[in-house]
């Protein structure tokens, strides 16, 4: 080290030296040139002209300082050839490596590139674990910001220095090599390619991200109990497209710039009453999945209930203009079976009621006081509660007592049933609507054409009740000509609403959850022969749920990253995985259960860590292709 810091000294002397001696050199001629030119310099003085003077005095200022740069470059040089046995090898291997890396990124960055991608998914695939990481570099950034509108447009408050502070060095990572696209959004170029995107993952007919989720396994209900278990949405739903897309962006600005996009085509979509794609039309809300998705099913389901509303108006319709028509007819098509006796009911009077809003007979049920076959109503659908309205819900009963929800459904129902059972009692209404309350007499004459005789039970026999209240003063409205019960189109605006201002981190997490559960439930079915495999992919599959069951998983986003690495590597590079698994077993020794299994997994994640950092071999180097980090530690 002494003898290597001595030649630099000698060097370095060695080259002050001569550019003193070519700077004086340089001196002495100037100051020749400058007598020689005394004359010619006094006569232009005396005249006011002193251009040339200035222009030669530029000139040997910029040839002194050439001559400094030049040896400076020369020394420099000099240096690099001497020590060249030991530069090549410590730069060439990491500018090679940096090259590409970079390169992958501006390709990446590249809408263009980005469509073309996503459109050439295989099948059979998983979704890429750098898609994974961005999903969770965007929750990492999101968390300053309260709406999307807000982290699009951050505020004059906000500090960059505090924002990235917080972050992990990934995170940092990402956002500096964004940080000038981060501020521009997408050019001016890329809106017909974002069209292109957004018309791709609202296609309905289309094929786009379509993944093979095989379901003959022996037992494939765990799986689906393990997308609920993390509260995501389902594999094969329009939110874990929409994941994939907006994970494919390099920054987080692009990733809300682009989910505004969705939204505004979500509010096209219902105003055109069009479906959302990869969303069942008539569900309620499953609310084991992810908000977001249960948000996008009471669009859907909105859709269709309107459509059902419509159907229903013209049903009625018609039946007025063919109950009016059936008037004109003889008496003989009042016999069982007739148009006339699906249209019309004989009231206590006799009279010939038509019935309106009814949808079927009910089997073995006739009407206490006239003996008319009892009709099933179209009703009105109760209101559509997601998971925020459920507590919503929850809150308002217990700090008001209130239940004027439930008393309106049943006061809907009462009001169907009368108009499509003219000439029916609170008893015939019971015995349909609440089977349990009524109590059926025993009869020994067999004639099954009488009416059974019975009695309600006690609490609908107590004065005061209820259902009779209500039941007085219900009127005979079919379902289509009542105050609706819940407002379609008030609930979807709603909605549309809270999907513009949901808070950054909270959107991103949904997506992030969601897209991990694809991967393990497409990664589970290929490696289930495998035993060791296998064995490795449920200790992970157990960390995932017990982080994500246990409220962790923002706090946790590192080791979820590198868990579903673990994950994508088990299904390209399996060998790897082993070797791994066979070195860790090794190091690590006694215990069992669960907190040894994690303990493991924690071991290899931090390996892995390790093992980044190491500098790739000259075989490495040479075969070197841009792909995720885990082939780097497998």
């Amino acid at each position: 080290m002494d003898a290597a810091q001595a030649s630099f000294v000698s060097k370095a002397r060695t080259a002050f030296s001569s550019a003193a001696a070519k700077a004086e050199r340089v001196f002495t001629d100037l100051k020749s040139q400058r007598e020689e030119e005394q004359p010619t310099r006094n006569q232009n003085y005396s005249k006011g002209w002193r251009t040339a003077h200035i222009r030669k005095k530029q000139e040997w200022q910029n040839k002194l300082n050439n001559l400094r740069i030049g040896r400076r470059k020369e020394v420099q040089d000099q240096d690099k050839v001497e020590d060249s046995t030991m530069a090549i090898p410590f730069y060439d291997a990491n500018l090679y490596i940096l090259k590409a890396k970079q390169e992958q990124e501006a390709k990446e960055s590249d809408v263009g590139y980005l469509v073309e991608t996503l459109n050439a998914v295989d099948v059979n695939s998983i979704p890429r674990a750098s898609i994974v990481k961005q999903l969770a570099v965007a929750i990492k950034a999101g968390k300053g910001a309260k709406t999307m509108k807000d982290f699009v447009a951050p505020s004059g408050n906000s500090s960059p220095v505090k924002e990235k502070g917080g972050l992990s060095l990934s995170a940092v990572k990402s956002l500096v090599l964004g940080e000038q696209e981060d501020k521009l959004g997408f050019d001016s170029g890329d809106e017909k390619k974002l069209a292109s995107l957004i018309n791709s993952l609202f296609n309905v007919d289309g094929n786009f991200l379509i993944r093979m989720i095989v379901s003959d396994l022996g037992s494939p209900s765990n799986r689906v109990s393990f997308t609920k278990d993390l509260h995501a949405a389902p594999p094969d739903s329009f939110v874990v497209k929409l994941a994939e897309v907006i994970g494919s962006f390099t920054t987080p600005t692009r990733m809300a710039l682009f989910w505004c996009k969705v939204v505004n085509e979500l509010r096209r979509f219902w105003n055109e009453e069009k479906r959302i794609p990869c969303i069942p039309l008539d569900e309620n809300p499953d609310l084991k999945s992810c908000l977001l998705h249960q948000w996008l099913q009471v669009i859907n389901c909105c859709l269709d209930r309107r459509a059902r509303c419509i159907a229903a108006s013209e049903a009625l319709d018609a039946a007025m203009s063919q109950a009016s028509s059936a008037n004109e007819e003889s008496d003989n098509s009042e016999e069982m079976g007739s148009p006339v006796s699906l249209l019309f009911a004989k009231n206590s009077t006799g009279e010939l009621v038509l019935r309106l809003g009814a949808h079927h007979q009910v089997e073995n049920l006739i009407m206490l006081e006239t003996g008319e076959p009892v009709y099933a109503p179209v009703t009105q659908d109760g209101p559509l509660l997601t998971e925020d309205l459920i507590k919503e819900t929850e809150e308002l009963v217990l700090r008001t007592g209130s239940m004027g929800a439930g008393c309106s459904q049943l006061l809907s129902d009462m009001q169907a049933f009368k108009a499509a059972n003219p000439g029916c009692t609170l008893e015939d209404f019971v015995r349909w609507h609440s089977p349990p309350d009524w109590t059926e007499n025993d009869t020994s004459s067999g004639d099954d054409s009488s009416p059974p005789r019975g009695q309600l039970s006690i609490r609908m026999r107590k004065a005061g009740n209820l259902w009779r209240e209500l039941w007085e003063t219900a009127k005979p409205l079919p379902a289509v000509k009542q105050t609706p019960l819940f407002d379609e189109d008030l609930a979807v605006e709603g909605i549309l609403n809270s999907l513009e201002d949901i808070p950054a981190a909270e959107l991103f997490e949904q997506l992030f959850v969601s897209l991990v559960a694809l991967g393990f439930v497409m990664v589970e079915p290929v490696i289930s022969t495998n035993d060791d495999l296998s064995k490795l992919f449920f200790e992970c599959k157990d960390y995932v749920v017990a982080i994500c069951e246990g409220g962790a998983c923002t706090d946790k986003l590192d080791d979820l990253c590198q868990v579903y690495e673990t994950v994508e590597a088990m299904l390209l590079r399996p060998e790897r995985v082993l070797r791994t698994m066979k070195q860790t077993e090794n190091s690590l020794s006694g215990g069992n259960g669960t907190k040894q299994r994690f303990k493991r997994l924690s071991f290899i994640f931090r390996g892995k860590e390790g093992n980044q950092k190491r500098v790739p071999s000259e075989t490495e180097q040479k075969s070197f292709e841009p792909a995720p980090a885990v082939f780097w530690s497998f």
